[in-house]
């Protein structure tokens, strides 16, 4: 009986040590497993990455964006056009623009539309934001156009080439044999020019300064390159379209007579920019669309199309359902390919109260809910994410709009949060540039267009904020 105890008691022992063993596995595939999801999700929220055409994480946010539709304002111009348009499209920084804009270009080669693409600046853009001028435009069209329109003859753009090469040569920027260039051969050296004034600010100026009194001629050699192009297209191309992004991110810079650097691109190289013989169109600053010079763009270019926040509150600061059942829908459509069964309120945070905190702290802004989101992650290691999380996220973001608010302008913020509207001055513009406020559009009961603006949501949670409310009159 002994015996048999004790082999009994020893065969119980290794049967709990297994069912522990096999508890903690579990466990630990769990654990494993989770962690893999939230990997998952937190590159899925990227918010740098702007959505290919036909990607689900797609929402669609025209009737909360004032019923802002891509494909009917711009499209439309382009493929209905006896001639070539130059198209401006503008937006707060982050907003959705690149988005849109691929989406236009899916659009447009559905239509019969060769497109060529490409963000100017950007991790592999062409253009340093901090310091641009005409000609860095100019020289990334040229390039691109290289690079994608490999079947036309670039005689034209190698005999202009060659006729600056010696200059080139003289300050380092070309070392190949000129008689050996052909088109991708010239798109390199093309490509090399724009690297080095994008990272090299001692060459920047010196480029700058030997392709300056020849931009008229590349232009001519260009559209040459172009009509040759065009004449090789496939049959069901019969357009050529050139889409130049994020240009709205040239930070604008302003000399002694207040002239600033967006003038000088947009208005006074305007013929040059329309110059081309195809389709442009071009992001633009939303800080020159509300400057004194809007009604010099219209008259160039036609009214810019403008891509607002997604109206979130209304204007009397009462939550906006729809839209914010958008904002929801956005982070929704990124997390359900890894968790198919989830709520927001629950699964992914601890209640519907912080979801909702969220959404309003974004103020309507993708790219901010993003950026919320990828914050809060940081700081949780399994879902839901905890409330303190979502705070401290909040908190910190907070934080760095209150260092980039100028002493004066917090007045400026307080008195748009409380008119819902804007001036036609250097502050507004400045604060529009930098998303310390933002637009929002509606069309009201007998469908007339509504433009509204307010002070970013968590601006309105900083001290000095509040200081600068309180001294209004009501």
């Amino acid at each position: 009986c002994l015996c048999a105890k004790l082999v009994t008691a020893r065969l119980m022992a290794r049967a709990i040590a297994a069912m522990l063993a096999t508890i903690g596995e579990s466990r630990h595939s769990r654990l494993a497993a989770m962690s893999d999801v939230i990997t998952q999700i937190y590159n899925a929220v990227d918010p740098f990455r702007p959505l290919e055409p036909g990607d689900p994480a797609y929402v669609d946010c025209e009737a909360e964006r004032g019923d802002a539709n891509i494909l009917l304002d711009l499209g439309p111009a382009i493929t209905r056009s006896e001639r070539y348009t130059c198209q401006l499209y503008a937006g707060h920084r982050g907003a959705g623009k690149s988005t849109e804009l691929l989406r236009l270009k899916a659009d447009l080669e559905t239509k019969g539309c060769h497109v060529v693409y490409f963000a100017a600046v950007g991790e592999d853009g062409d253009i340093d934001p901090q310091d641009v001028q005409y000609t860095d435009i100019l020289l990334a069209c040229t390039r691109h156009l290289l690079e994608d329109l490999k079947m036309a003859d670039p005689t034209p753009l190698i005999s202009w080439f060659k006729e600056r090469g010696r200059e080139l040569n003289a300050i380092g920027q070309t070392k190949i044999v000129m008689e050996s260039l052909d088109v991708s051969l010239l798109a390199s050296q093309f490509a090399e020019m724009t690297a080095s004034i994008r990272a090299v600010p001692s060459q920047r100026q010196k480029i700058r300064d030997l392709v300056n009194p020849h931009t008229i001629t590349l232009v001519k050699a260009l559209n040459e390159f172009i009509a040759d192009a065009n004449s090789k297209l496939p049959p069901d191309k019969n357009q050529l379209v050139v889409i130049a992004d994020n240009l709205d991110r040239i930070v604008p810079i302003h000399d002694e007579y207040g002239r600033s650097n967006h003038d000088e691109i947009f208005l006074d190289r305007s013929e040059q920019l329309q110059g081309l013989d195809c389709h442009m169109v071009y992001t633009v600053p939303i800080s020159m669309v509300y400057s004194n010079r809007a009604n010099d763009l219209k008259e160039i270019y036609g009214n810019p199309e403008l891509l607002p926040m997604v109206m979130v509150q209304t204007p009397k600061g009462q939550l906006h359902e729809p839209g914010f059942a958008k904002m929801q829908e956005i982070l929704l459509r990124r997390i359900r390919p890894f968790m198919s069964q989830v709520s927001l309120g629950s699964d992914v945070f601890e209640n519907e109260d912080v979801v909702k905190q969220l959404c309003i702290a974004s103020g309507g802004h993708v790219r901010e809910l993003l950026l919320l989101m990828k914050e809060a992650m940081n700081r949780a290691n399994d879902l839901p994410i905890p409330t303190r999380a979502v705070r401290r996220a909040i908190a910190e973001t907070r934080d760095t709009y209150r260092r980039t608010v100028e002493k004066e302008q917090w007045a400026v913020l307080a008195q748009v949060a409380q008119d819902r509207s804007i001036d036609n001055d250097e502050d507004h513009r400045d604060l529009l540039f930098r998303r310390c406020l933002m637009e929002y559009r509606f069309f009201d009961k007998d469908d007339v267009l509504q433009c509204w603006y307010d002070a970013h949501p968590l601006i309105k949670g900083i001290p000095e904020f509040k200081e600068a409310q309180a001294q209004l009159k009501p």
